[in-house]
């Protein structure tokens, strides 16, 4: 795979003046009932409503369209559905091609909301769910059965960030499975990092919560489809119900232009303090994808451009409660909170058990806490010497 990082494309995709009428961004276009002045104007848009022609609000608008315009070419695929979350884009994906009676697979580091669908929507519809373990390659071709309609795949995977092989893992289901449907959680990546849609993946997914909007701010998903599978998940997700209000979709669009140059410092204070975490005597490991050491690394290195803000470090101990208190409840500029991807750093903390029970195959392989962090835009020295003064006071505690 040629790999591409056109900051050039990043700042003019989407931009029509159609768009924008003559401005920088496109321009904030509010509607629900779309108004045609003659019964020509009406049957042409029936016709074409599938084509970025405005029709209904739920079809979209001009602000839609621009943001759906931007992430197909980003993400080099054929269209872009667009979701109020990215748990919604998940969900709606995946339902768009099962039914009652088919087998999907799911990686088994894959992000919780992903599993608790499979295990409480899906089992419902009596669709079964097999997970594998992510750093299976070929050898997943092994679990293809006859009614395997979806592969969903989460690179680098939640918490551990184990990197799948997704070239091996594609060919394996085209030889077993010529029709199912490959998926991938591509949030971390921002579609930006890694473009599986060139590596033979159907549909690339992210939470455009996370580095799209950047910001914390506002929750969207977006859903990138192949030539082949754009046409069922737009009228699929169309007949769901799923949309997202313009003010998010202009955000996001806006929020594409500075995307790279914050994946860049993202990645930058990552790799320093990721490499002062290593050197710490009370850290047993880091788990970071740009580290040899780190759970399919190889495929890292072959496959994407470059790294982001999120990664995670695990204690040479367990943390008591006390211990875990005394590291969290004082930090002076990580915050703990659900998500990430904005420019403040973040930091959650999980003992083995809990990662276990969110673990289907492939239980942790160590004992002591471990620590997801997002590294924001701050100044590096501050977050070390924040990280410092925590492990200062757990060994006080």
């Amino acid at each position: 795979m040629e790999k591409k990082y056109s900051r050039t494309q990043l700042i003019h995709a989407g931009r029509r003046k159609a768009y924008t009428l003559g401005g920088v961004n496109p321009v904030v276009q509010r509607a629900s009932s779309i108004v045609f002045d003659t019964l020509a104007e009406k049957k042409h848009a029936i016709v074409n409503r599938h084509q970025q022609t405005l029709f209904y609000g739920r079809r979209g608008t001009t602000t839609h369209f621009a943001l759906q315009d931007a992430m197909t070419e980003l993400e080099q695929g054929a269209g872009c559905a667009l979701f109020p979350c990215g748990a919604a884009a998940i969900a709606n994906s995946i339902l768009a091609f099962v039914k009652t009676g088919d087998h999907i697979l799911v990686s088994g580091s894959a992000y919780e909301p992903t599993q608790d669908f499979c295990q409480k929507i899906l089992a419902d519809m009596q669709v079964k769910t097999e997970y594998f373990d992510p750093l299976e390659g070929a050898e997943i071709g092994q679990r293809i059965t006859p009614n395997t309609r979806v592969v969903f795949l989460e690179s680098p995977g939640s918490y551990t960030m184990e990197v799948h092989d997704t070239p091996a893992i594609v060919q394996a289901v085209r030889e077993r499975a010529p029709d199912a449907i490959i998926m991938m959680d591509n949030t971390w990546a921002a579609g930006r990092l890694y473009q599986p849609l060139v590596q033979g993946v159907d549909i690339s997914i992210q939470s455009g919560t996370k580095y799209i909007i950047g910001h914390s701010d506002n929750m969207l998903g977006t859903a990138v489809a192949n030539a082949r599978c754009w046409p069922t998940l737009r009228e699929r997700a169309y007949l769901m119900g799923q949309t997202v209000d313009p003010d998010t979709a202009y955000q996001a669009a806006r929020g594409l232009r500075t995307l790279d140059v914050r994946l860049a410092q993202h990645q930058e204070n990552a790799l320093q303090v990721a490499n002062w975490l290593n050197e710490q005597t009370e850290v047993a490991s880091v788990l970071h994808p740009a580290f040899g050491d780190c759970p399919g690394h190889r495929y890292f290195a072959r496959d994407f451009i470059g790294s982001n803000g999120l990664f995670s470090f695990v204690f040479a101990q367990r943390l008591s409660d006390a211990q875990l208190d005394a590291f969290c409840d004082h930090l002076q500029h990580f915050s703990m909170a659900y998500s990430w991807g904005g420019f403040e750093s973040l930091l959650l903390a999980n003992q083995p058990e809990q990662l276990n029970r969110i673990r289907p195959v492939g239980k942790v392989d160590f004992s002591g806490t471990l620590v997801r962090l997002h590294i924001g835009l701050e100044d590096v020295d501050d977050l070390i010497a924040d990280l410092a003064a925590g492990f200062a006071r757990i060994n006080n505690a």
